[in-house]
Parts: C-alpha cells; structure tokens; sequence
C-alpha cells in the first residue's frame, strides 16, 4: 500500500508488494465503475516482480482514497495525469478496465506525452448503461449489484467459477459493490452513459495500444470496439475464451499472459 496525493486530497494504491523504484517503468492500474484497487491484486503483483513500478489505484471516492468524485470521464482522464506526476513520474503505462478502460483511453488522448502504452480490458468507445440499472443505482436498490454481477460474468462463473477453490465469482462481486459507499455507482455508470467522446479519443492515441475482450462480454460486445479498432493507429487485440466482462478478476492468468506478452514487445 501507498498513499500519493492529488489535487489536496489523499489516494490509496497497491504496488503489488514491492515499493515503487523510480528507476523503473510505472505501470497503472484503472478500476471499473465502483469497483477498488483491490480488482487487479493478481496484476499488479506479477508486474511489480518483473520490471515494473507498480501503481493500482483506488479512484477518487473509491476504495480508501478521499473524494470528491469525478463527475465525468474526461475529469477522470485529467485527473489520473495528474497522479501520474504526483508518483514522480514523466510517463507511465496505463491499464484500464470498463470505466477505467474509457478513462485511460481519454487520458491517452488528452495527455499524450505522459502515456506510453494503453491496454483497454473490456474497452469500448461508449458504454451506454441500460435505464433500469441506471434507476436502480441512484436509488441504492441492491438489485443494481446484481444486475451487474449477472451482465458483468460469464456463463461459467454464474455456476461458480472461482479460481480459488471454494469462493464464488458472483457473490464475490456483489459484495464489493455493496461495501462501496453510496451514490458511488450511480455517479460512475451516469459518466459511463454520458461520455461520447470515445470515437474521437481513439483517434488521437498515438501510443501503442492492446485490446483485451472476453468471448462473452455482453456489457461491451465485440462491436462495441469498432471505432477503436478504425480509429487507434498502433492496435493489438487478445480475445479471452470463456471469459465475460470482469475477466480481469474471472481469467486473470490470461490476462496477465496478454499484458506480459504486449509489453514485453514493447
């Protein structure tokens, strides 16, 4: 754990277990709507061991860090450039999933010089959110979870699923999203919804860039990439088999392997 500090306010990351080496690369992980750090623990390990300073962090209002919330994704774009000078660094490696994967596309195109390499899991150009998980979400309803863990994995993990023998994949999910505190939610899925610079952000990135998909993502199916995939100049693509929208946490070994593999041909 590291506490960095933005824009006054206090912001907790994981470093994987080791301590932040200025004299290697940073590599920064984004979180997905009312989501923590806490998503990428087997990421963010394997990096830090291998050349790598490491950086996943809680978002403002999420997980440990102090608010306030962003209110859109262009605010959190600017803000992760800022965290990135605030650990001491010109440049870093940006990894975003879901609403971390918008946010670091538009930081990428809104601060190219401080971006490296973008990996996008779960990466669109939009993410609209449907109008009942919207409602849902601003009322505290419960089912909002739900909905998100049932649209957010695959068929497998509906059944079970977990990597570690013994845990369930659904149920795991829908009490990290209880524990976040309230209007957290709702405020991410309405930036979600209302971002639609996505198309244009894709044009502008001029760093080398990796799409990680699951096979049965349905929050953001493979069409959903299109305009990335027309827009983005340098643009390498991992499909996942079996894996749904959360395949960070649901396949996080062949995420890992994707990841490792894209930056080590950096």
């Amino acid at each position: 754990m590291t506490e960095l500090l933005v824009r006054g306010a206090r912001v907790s990351a994981s470093c994987g277990g080791r301590e932040p080496d200025p004299s290697l690369p940073l590599l920064v992980f984004v979180h997905g709507a009312a989501l923590d750090r806490t998503c990428w623990q087997l990421q963010s390990r394997y990096f830090a061991f291998r050349g790598f300073s490491v950086v996943a962090v809680d978002l403002p209002g999420h997980g440990r860090s102090e608010g306030p919330l962003c209110a859109s994704v262009e605010e959190y774009a600017d803000w992760l450039a800022e965290l990135v000078e605030a650990a001491g660094y010109h440049q870093a490696h940006l990894v975003g999933h879901s609403m971390g994967a918008l946010i670091t596309l538009e930081a990428a195109a809104r601060h190219p010089g401080r971006i490296s390499s973008l990996t996008l899991c779960g990466g669109a150009a939009a993410i609209p959110v449907h109008p009942g998980l919207l409602s849902a979400a601003q009322n505290g309803d419960d089912i909002a979870y739900r909905l998100m863990a049932s649209w957010g994995h695959s068929r497998r993990s509906h059944l079970g699923g977990h990597p570690t023998p013994g845990l369930w994949m659904m149920g795991g999910s829908i009490r990290l999203w209880e524990r976040t505190p309230p209007g957290v939610l709702a405020s991410d899925l309405a930036a979600c919804d209302r971002y639609r610079r996505g198309r244009e952000a894709a044009r502008q990135v001029g760093c080398p860039t990796l799409l990680i998909s699951g096979s049965q993502d349905i929050m953001t199916p493979n069409r959903s990439a299109n305009p990335l995939r027309n827009g983005i100049k340098t643009l390498a693509e991992v499909t996942i088999e079996d894996a749904g929208h959360i395949m960070i946490v649901e396949q996080p070994d062949r995420v890992i392997d994707a990841l490792d593999g894209f930056l080590t041909g950096l």
